[in-house]
């Protein structure tokens, strides 16, 4: 198989190349320089928010069996890479968000629910859903349902995470103390190992799959306390045979209420957990994700997605890289201890 992966050197692009180097598959990159491929792919340089981004593209004359694109900003950028490829290869694949459902989504939704209005493949960048959905409607414009394959995933946690959610918790738990802990304790999570979703993604286009696939695990398959726990084995400071200033981390399990009240913000100060009840968590946690499933998604382990992101989180320093395009996660520890009556 020829893959052409329109990014590639970080996060998901990557994880979807290192996957696709280990089956065998012919890879090239399209970036922008700033960070090094990994080892093995061909790479063309290129910006495609620039006049002439994708010219590299188009001065050559290679074909692929199939492009993989994570685009998640101006959607008219998928539309003029898709226009640019729709002769030279059989399916375009566009790892797409949950978000695009109409807000809000019912618990249990599926890939059959309204996706949200006024998206466009000709618009400049909005906002996350309908940049998503008019790179999802960019894409089918040119390659067609029977080429376009449309992976709609929810929560990405794993190795090479640069949005901050699973590293801040494990710096957390590193520095060692008393951490408080948004309940309940078996609150189910929806996610996917970033290497699981790359793996699926590589099976579908082997099995021609096409359309829209929600792609996360089942609800539930971790909760709060099993990602906790798994955190405060592998970097619980003193109790993990550590050096943490604060002592072995403890973690202080809080009821919802008293969060909100503290006016902590779900999701961003507290990644990951979201109140039940909610809408947001309906949305982030309660997909339907059974046509996955039944194409072969299997999820590993919730502590070996921890494990493997704290090993690599200390082959690099410790320190998460970060997209500047997105919040800034965490909690300030001085409002960790006002709750925890520190």
């Amino acid at each position: 198989m020829r893959l052409l992966m329109l990014g590639g050197t970080e996060f998901v692009g990557r994880a979807v190349v290192e996957a696709a180097l280990a089956r065998g598959w012919d890879v090239t990159v399209f970036h922008r320089g700033r960070h090094e491929p990994p080892a093995g792919v061909r790479s063309l340089h290129g910006d495609r928010t620039a006049p002439d981004g994708l010219a590299s593209l188009a001065g050559t004359e290679e074909e692929w069996d199939v492009v993989v694109d994570t685009w998640s900003a101006a959607p008219r950028l998928v539309r003029d890479a898709a226009r640019l490829l729709a002769n030279r290869a059989r399916r375009y694949v566009y790892v797409s968000s949950c978000s695009v459902y109409a807000w809000p989504p019912a618990a249990g939704y599926d890939e059959g629910s309204p996706p949200v209005e006024g998206a466009s493949p000709d618009a400049e960048h909005t906002d996350y859903a309908r940049d998503k959905r008019g790179g999802e409607l960019a894409v089918l414009e040119a390659f067609g349902a029977e080429r376009t394959l449309l992976v709609r995933a929810g929560l990405i946690l794993g190795p090479y995470e640069n949005i901050g959610r699973l590293p801040w918790w494990l710096d957390r738990v590193a520095r060692g103390g008393p951490v408080l802990a948004p309940g309940p304790r078996a609150l189910p999570l929806q996610y996917v190992d970033v290497r699981d979703l790359a793996e699926w993604t590589l099976g579908a286009v082997e099995a021609g799959s096409d359309g829209a696939y929600n792609v996360i695990s089942p609800p539930g398959h971790a909760t709060m306390e099993t990602l906790l726990d798994a955190c405060v084995r592998v970097a619980g400071g003193t109790a993990a045979g550590g050096t943490a200033a604060e002592g072995p981390a403890e973690l202080r399990w809080t009821d919802p209420e008293v969060v909100l009240a503290a006016g902590i913000e779900p999701w961003i100060q507290l990644p990951v957990w979201v109140p039940p009840g909610s809408e947001s968590y309906d949305a982030m946690h309660r997909a339907d994700v059974s046509r996955a499933a039944r194409d072969g998604l299997r999820c590993r382990p919730v502590a070996e997605t921890v494990a493997d992101t704290w090993s690599w989180l200390q082959s690099i320093g410790g320190t998460a890289p970060r997209r500047p395009d997105r919040p800034v996660v965490g909690l300030d520890p001085s409002v960790e201890a006002k709750v925890l009556g520190g």
